[in-house]
């Protein structure tokens, strides 16, 4: 898919800035997602979490149970992409 912003992301997205705290947000995500689903993007984002810390690529594969190619991949994403992981670091700071 060329054009990943489409109107069901866009609409994806609206739902998800509708949810007002944490606890509204896991609920939505448990109801959302399967159970491999939500491990697969809580192992992302704690390689996120890890990379900005400057962990080294192995040892966060170890630690996440990833693969180094899937901690590149979120590295290039983290370094090249939207910028969304980084709002998302910023905004956990507040």
């Amino acid at each position: 898919m060329n054009n990943w912003n489409t109107k069901k992301l866009k609409n994806l997205a609206k739902a998800m800035v509708s949810i007002k705290d944490k606890v509204e947000m896991e609920k939505f995500l448990r109801d959302l997602c399967t159970l491999e689903e939500l491990d697969e993007l809580s192992s992302r984002w704690e390689v996120v979490l890890l990379l900005n810390e400057g962990k080294p690529y192995r040892e966060i594969a170890t630690k996440v149970g990833v693969s180094t190619t899937t901690v590149t991949r979120i590295a290039h994403w983290l370094n090249h992409g939207e910028g969304g992981y980084r709002i998302a670091l910023l905004n956990g700071r507040k």
